[in-house]
């Protein structure tokens, strides 16, 4: 997902409700620790649904190590904002010892709770890139989760029965033609639709749709950051992408505002995974989700590019979707634990198989070249393979003023789709409430 959300940035919307998890028993909600072997909790409050069940048994492993540290963990769902959430846990002076942030936005909103990581041990090992989102001069404040990568994930048999070989799929005008063949032999195919479009999650649409036009605009998460204005360069490419999605999309009611009714799940489980549709605008997350219904489907799916058309057409956007911090307020014995977690997760080689093989992350860091680090799904397997051969654009989202993608620019498509706001209009408003934030 996931992801998926962000701080300000993203809402966690797959889940129903809020998971509580005590991996052992706590200490009565003393948060202190000392070198007499008083118990030391770290609670950890993190927004990646997919990585609840993972991260719960890395910690089980990690305080069997280690039966003088706790680890709580917090998981967040069910269309929670975790930003919001996160927020209302510090002002009830529940402080988490880590959690979660996105981007350069986030480091200067909760730069006065931000522990300055600079010397931890994984800081060498990260891939370049990864860290600028959260580097300031003052230091560094997040740890990489892993990278990920998003696409239209399409079912390898629905096109080799078209007759369509995705290889040739690397411009725009060579997609138009492959959804226009899908939706010519829909009944022989024996799918509803040739997309599923997930309209109310206004995260696809407004963060991760939208950055496939700014990732061409701005170089960077922290250079859209930096920008004053927005020229919305290309949004007529754009409008083209929204399009064809759309046009070709699972309608519920047979209308095209009806996409708006349509969230994750219903695109994931209910659609794709059942092979009701050929394509779905998603990224390598999902692959847990679409096993958990259909393992031949998961394996037989790939990642198609996102095209811009005439700018860049043969790559899909890869970046960080989130970091960890750690609150520099919390006990230098919570602090000291918690970075220890963190390092061990990443880089010893028990962690290393378990970031593989349970959390199914594609890794942040050096150290992950052997064989059987290598991810094990092919949807990460496809990500690393654009990543590797360079056809990837930038994670721009990540810099976009808070709330800003989805509220302003995800709500404006929901009434674009339902035919309540021309596209001029969309764009006029987003151009408007960029420079509004960044007064």
């Amino acid at each position: 997902m996931g992801l998926r959300r962000i701080l300000s940035l993203l809402t966690v919307t797959v889940l129903v409700g809020t998971s509580v998890v005590g991996c052992t028993s706590s200490n009565g909600g003393d948060s202190s620790g000392n070198a007499s072997g008083d118990k030391v909790v770290v609670d950890i409050f993190q927004f990646k649904v997919e990585a609840k069940d993972a991260l719960e048994k890395a910690a089980k492993v990690y305080e069997d190590k280690n039966p003088n540290i706790d680890i709580n963990i917090e998981t967040v769902g069910g269309g929670n904002d975790y930003g919001a959430a996160l927020r209302s846990k510090f002002q009830s002076g529940q402080e988490p010892t880590i959690f979660n942030i996105g981007g350069p936005q986030d480091v200067e909103d909760w730069s006065n709770k931000l522990e300055d990581l600079s010397d931890e041990p994984w800081v060498n090992q990260a891939f370049d890139g990864t860290l600028g989102s959260v580097t300031t001069d003052e230091g560094i404040f997040g740890m990489p989760f892993n990278q990920e990568g998003y696409g239209f994930i399409y079912n390898k048999e629905i096109f080799e029965k078209a007759g369509i070989d995705p290889a040739t799929i690397t411009s725009y005008d060579t997609l138009e033609n492959a959804v226009k063949t899908l939706d010519s032999k829909k009944d022989e195919l024996g799918i509803e639709a040739v997309f599923a479009f997930p309209g109310k999650e206004k995260w696809v649409t407004g963060l991760h749709l939208l950055n496939v036009a700014l990732s061409n605009e701005f170089e960077s998460g922290k250079q859209g950051y930096e920008a004053k204005s927005l020229n919305f360069t290309y949004n007529k490419e754009l409008k083209d992408l929204l399009d064809l999605q759309s046009d070709y999309a699972f309608m519920p009611d047979g209308k095209k505002g009806s996409i708006n009714s349509v969230d994750y799940a219903m695109q994931i489980e209910q659609k794709y995974s059942t092979g009701k549709v050929a394509m779905v605008q998603m990224g390598n997350w999902a692959y847990g989700g679409i096993e958990g219904v259909n393992a031949d489907i998961a394996a037989n799916s790939g990642i198609l590019p996102m095209p811009l058309k005439g700018v860049k057409e043969d790559s899909i956007p890869v970046g960080v979707p989130m970091y960890w911090s750690i609150n520099k307020d919390e006990s230098d014995a919570e602090k000291d634990a918690a970075k220890d977690f963190l390092n061990w997760l990443y880089t010893s080689d028990e962690g290393k198989k378990m970031i593989i093989n349970d959390f199914n992350f594609i890794p942040a860091f050096k150290g992950y070249e052997s064989d059987e680090l290598q991810p094990k799904d092919p949807l990460s397997a496809e990500v690393l393979s654009y990543a590797n051969n360079e056809k990837t654009m930038p994670w721009v989202f990540m810099g976009y003023p808070s709330g800003w993608g989805e509220n302003v620019v995800g709500a404006d498509i929901q009434k674009y789709l339902d035919g309540s706001m021309s596209w001029e209009d969309l764009v006029k408003n987003a151009q408007k409430t960029w420079a509004e934030e960044r007064e």
